[in-house]
């Protein structure tokens, strides 16, 4: 008798465990919700909120939505994609890898991203206008070549070594400080035309996207995420310890490998068409597990949501807070990212 009124306490108390994290994620889904029609409806022109939805529905004529489906509407869902895309590859990292500091940034794909997009306007003559790469598409596939290339370098690498996480985290830095040097030869050899427009390409811009790359992006980001989302019970007995995941039936080496390379894919597609975003896939997790601790199967979920609210909200204030100039949306996540980085270093928890 005792021990049935014991499960039933264990069952009753894991209920409630998971039912305050469930609440958790659906709060960021209204939140998030939320945002976007803020942001659909602020800018140059402000639309109320019954002129948002109408443009959205189809049932409001007039400059609305021209303004919501043409401008505004694929920025914010290419916000939104970005930013969820880069948090979750941050905690698939920090968790496959055991680590705190892990990062699609960290591990040297973005900085191999900068080295494809400099290496498109020096050396093959990708071209500009102004600040502007008058030929993105060039562009666009040598930086994700380029980051692509380290990711299966840093993979190779990480399989001679028996993919331990140790191996891939130096590798990954080993190859980010070589695509800097190689990024900084390429400014030294630029002109003054070509140096203004990799310096632009880096700030990060969730503007430049159009539908037809936000379908690209999707096509590829969604499925991912939903891999990350359906491991994330592995993901939890592989922190526990190799040995303990083995007990279990799992591959812990491939499973990092794959980890590895799927979060790096999502990482160099996204950078190939917006730039370097900093700081979203380092910090986003650590927000997480802050609030509802380290579980895989909830912090993968819900580092999404607060990936794509952080760059959202990030975008939305860069559009707007020195209107009618728009900042570089990278530039407010390195700004609002290493305070609040810091503040969780002090006084975070510590869930590793």
């Amino acid at each position: 008798m005792e021990s049935t009124l014991s499960e039933k306490a264990i069952v009753k108390d894991y209920r409630s465990y998971s039912y305050k994290k469930i609440s958790f994620i659906l709060v960021l889904v209204i939140f998030l919700v939320l945002l976007a029609l803020f942001s659909l409806g602020i800018g140059a022109v402000n639309l109320s909120v019954g002129e948002t939805l109408g443009a959205l529905l189809g049932t409001k004529s007039g400059l609305a939505p021209t303004i919501i489906w043409n401008i505004r509407l694929p920025r914010v869902l290419t916000a939104i994609l970005v930013g969820a895309g880069l948090a979750v590859a941050g905690a698939a990292l920090q968790s496959l890898l055991r680590n705190p500091l892990a990062s699609p940034y960290t591990l040297g794909i973005s900085h191999s991203a900068a080295f494809g997009a400099a290496f498109s306007i020096v050396v093959l003559h990708a071209g500009s206008s102004g600040v502007i790469v008058s030929n993105p598409y060039v562009t666009t596939v040598s930086a994700f070549g380029w980051s692509f290339v380290t990711v299966v370098l840093i993979v190779l690498l990480g399989r001679l070594k028996s993919s331990t996480p140790v191996t891939l985290i130096l590798t990954g830095i080993a190859l980010g400080s070589l695509f800097t040097a190689g990024y900084t030869v390429m400014q030294y050899f630029a002109d003054q035309t070509e140096l203004s427009s990799i310096v632009f390409w880096t700030f990060g811009d969730v503007g430049r996207a159009t539908w037809g790359q936000l379908a690209l992006m999707s096509a590829v980001v969604i499925p991912s995420l939903a891999y990350f989302a359906y491991n994330g019970w592995r993901y939890r007995a592989m922190s526990s310890g190799d040995d303990t995941a083995k007990s279990l039936g799992l591959n812990p080496a491939r499973m990092r490998l794959q980890g590895t390379l799927i979060a790096g894919l999502i990482t160099s597609l996204l950078v190939s068409f917006v730039g370097i975003i900093g700081f979203v896939g380092l910090v986003v997790p650590h927000m997480i597990r802050r609030f509802i601790g380290g579980e895989e199967r909830f912090l993968m979920p819900a580092s999404c949501l607060l990936g794509g609210f952080l760059l959202l909200g990030s975008d939305t204030a860069a559009r707007t807070v020195v209107a009618p100039i728009v900042l570089p949306v990278g530039i407010l996540t390195s700004f609002l990212g290493v305070p609040l980085f810091i503040y969780l270093v002090i006084r975070g928890k510590e869930y590793w």
